[in-house]
């Protein structure tokens, strides 16, 4: 019985929308395009990464961001990683997996001295569920 009621929430939480989507910025312009207007959501549990290329050319540096496959992502940043050496005609594409992380690098902010804080985001349904969960099978 407790499987069963086990497994008929999993299947519950699973198809009730808890599927990850991820956002990217996307675009393809010659300034990085890292504003509200070019936010994209990314197609959910197909495209789980962002792209972000990067090329030089003679007319100044040009952007293209998009969602993209982790299969197909990685595969086409290892294939241009030779290619990336920021001169003219260089070509850079690298792939992220957390939101928006295709937009513009972050600035490094120096480390807390005395405490370290913990960013982790917040999933109430999920923490409720594992909770309803536990609560089941003890």
């Amino acid at each position: 019985m407790r499987l069963l009621t086990v497994s008929t929430l999993l299947l519950l939480l699973l198809s009730s929308g808890l599927a990850l989507q991820i956002q990217c910025y996307q675009c393809e312009m010659t300034h990085d395009c890292s504003t509200p207007e070019f936010i994209v959501n990314c197609t959910v549990n197909v495209q789980d990464m962002c792209q972000k290329e990067v090329l030089v050319k003679e007319d100044g540096v040009h952007y293209r961001k998009s969602c993209a496959s982790s299969g197909a992502c990685l595969i086409a940043s290892s294939g241009y990683q030779q290619f990336c050496t920021g001169k003219l005609n260089s070509v850079c594409i690298s792939c992220c997996n957390t939101p928006l992380c295709n937009g513009p690098r972050q600035k490094k902010r120096p480390q807390p001295s005395a405490a370290v804080v913990l960013n982790t985001p917040q999933l109430p349904v999920l923490s409720f569920s594992i909770l309803l969960l536990s609560s089941i099978l003890c």
